[in-house]
């Protein structure tokens, strides 16, 4: 997959970050604790280091991957919100990642995109192109999120677009709500209907 549809992505998030105030930036995410301008930061950190960096964080860390992501959103984090989004800026324009399948950045930036937008009531959905590319990544393998494990053994068919996958009990919604209870954010199960909805919003609860 060409870099373009990851870095389309962070470019119309970038557009919808430019309007916001002190308050919205500090407003709560869906991703765990982290503030909208802290996911802000973890984009720019996932956007710019190379392999080795990386790697280096991650064993200076000692494999402790939350200290890894506290250390990097503290270092791509701005004195402000505006030199925060100036930092994302800088680095949207060559967006890639540090290893791994190209599919899981992808899922990067659509899933905390999701996670600034939706506390703060901006509604853009992300190309139909990079949704059914990366719905049908996550049903394949748990990676950065357990995708795999949470929509297993269940019928997955989108409302919107071309996106099937597996047999039993039916979920049916729109793909990007597919893939956000995929990500584990409980906040798009609503949206999910038919018989087996009700075992993938568990499977994505605090709880589970």
């Amino acid at each position: 997959m060409k870099w373009s549809l990851i870095r389309a992505e962070y470019a119309a998030l970038a557009d919808d970050l430019a309007g916001l105030d002190d308050g919205q930036w500090a407003k709560q995410s869906l991703c765990g604790e982290w503030t909208i301008e802290e996911v802000v930061a973890h984009l720019t950190a996932a956007a710019s280091l190379s392999f080795p960096r990386w790697l280096r964080s991650v064993i200076g860390a000692r494999f402790d991957f939350d200290l890894h992501n506290r250390r990097r959103v503290a270092e791509f984090r701005g004195a402000t919100p505006a030199e925060t989004l100036a930092r994302y800026r800088a680095a949207a324009a060559h967006a890639t990642g540090p290893g791994g399948p190209v599919d899981a950045w992808l899922g990067e930036i659509v899933v905390h995109g999701q996670d600034i937008r939706r506390p703060l009531g901006l509604p853009r959905t992300p190309s139909a192109e990079a949704l059914e590319r990366l719905a049908r990544f996550y049903v394949r393998r748990d990676f950065t999120v357990a995708s795999k494990t949470v929509s297993a053994g269940l019928r997955l068919e989108a409302t919107d677009g071309p996106f099937t996958h597996g047999t039993g009990e039916l979920v049916t919604g729109p793909t990007l709500a597919l893939i956000m209870v995929m990500a584990g954010r409980a906040a798009y199960g609503d949206e999910l209907a038919g018989p087996g909805a009700e075992i993938m919003r568990a499977r994505c609860s605090p709880a589970a």
